[in-house]
């Protein structure tokens, strides 16, 4: 076959436009959030350090992984159709799993950014250059890209005789597993068993650095300094846990939890809730950002005027 049906949101028309003015608000918050940050960033030369280069990239990867998925939902909910083209599914497995899997790499790097800034703040300046920054952000969407290759390759090598009906708003593996003959999926589990090794080894480093920064963060004599050395991390915390903890739920609940409308909730908390959130968390706790966003905002109103 050459298409796929994906979930409906709704079936009745005012419920379908609910969903399509829903989806497009988040849409619109996250490339308004993530597209602050981004022109901030690079308009700013007193945010040229590591650890807002890290967020630049992090904020392109979360434009990345919505605008692989909301876009696709919000026309389907409003033309009223459920099609997506194979070539289409396919490329949205692709540029969703390159996304996602660059963004927890990159959010690995960012811990050892903050670790090596808190924990041996004398070697920042040569552990941390420009030129090391560049390689770990290229090792980040490197990493990402060989990954989707292998996956997106991977599943559509499989025969698929179960229908084409994914049970879910976008093009995700799991679901497209679902519609693979009995035995063929085995290939892809194996993959993701080692994906689920790779992710633990990721998160097992992030939490390690967290361990060795608040303990380091604790002798700090100074209650300024203890404050200022938690602000930086908070924000990166808080974003790592949501990111891993929704994607975690989504993957690994008990298949007695698991219902059409929960899976729903679920993948919509993990793909589509961060790259919206992820804006707000790092330029609330954030003084030199909140100045930046604010004197961006000024030269636009001015120019406006």
């Amino acid at each position: 076959f050459n298409e796929f049906l994906l979930l409906a949101f709704a079936d009745t028309r005012e419920l379908q436009l609910l969903h399509f003015s829903l989806f497009l608000g988040i849409y619109l918050a996250a490339l308004l959030g993530n597209g602050l940050i981004i022109t901030a960033i690079a308009c700013d030369h007193h945010l040229h350090s590591p650890m807002y280069f890290f967020l630049l990239n992090l904020s392109l990867l979360d434009l990345g992984t919505i605008s692989t998925t909301v876009p696709k939902s919000m026309a389907n909910s409003l033309w009223d159709t459920r099609a997506i083209s194979y070539s289409g599914c396919a490329a949205q497995v692709f540029f969703f799993v390159f996304f996602m899997s660059a963004e927890y790499s990159l959010l690995t790097v960012m811990a050892y950014d903050r670790y090596v800034a808190i924990c041996r703040p004398l070697h920042y300046g040569t552990l941390m250059g420009s030129r090391s920054c560049v390689k770990m952000a290229a090792a980040a969407w490197g990493s990402g890209f060989l990954y989707s290759v292998l996956h997106t390759a991977n599943t559509f090598s499989i025969p698929l005789c179960q229908g084409n009906v994914v049970e879910q708003f976008f093009c995700e593996i799991p679901q497209i597993l679902k519609l693979s003959c009995s035995d063929a999926y085995l290939r892809e589990a194996g993959l993701l068993v080692v994906s689920m090794c790779l992710v633990f080894g990721c998160f097992v480093f992030i939490v390690l650095s967290y361990v060795q920064i608040f303990t380091a963060v604790l002798r700090i004599p100074s209650e300024q300094g203890r404050h200022k050395a938690f602000s930086m991390c908070l924000p990166h915390l808080a974003v790592v846990s949501l990111f891993v903890s929704t994607g975690l739920f989504a993957y690994l609940k008990p298949p007695s939890l698991s219902s059409p409308a929960l899976d729903l909730v679920v993948t919509v908390l993990y793909s589509v809730v961060p790259p919206a959130v992820n804006p707000l968390i790092y330029s609330m706790r954030n003084k030199e950002l909140k100045e930046a966003l604010k004197k961006l905002i000024q030269v636009v109103l001015v120019q406006q005027q």
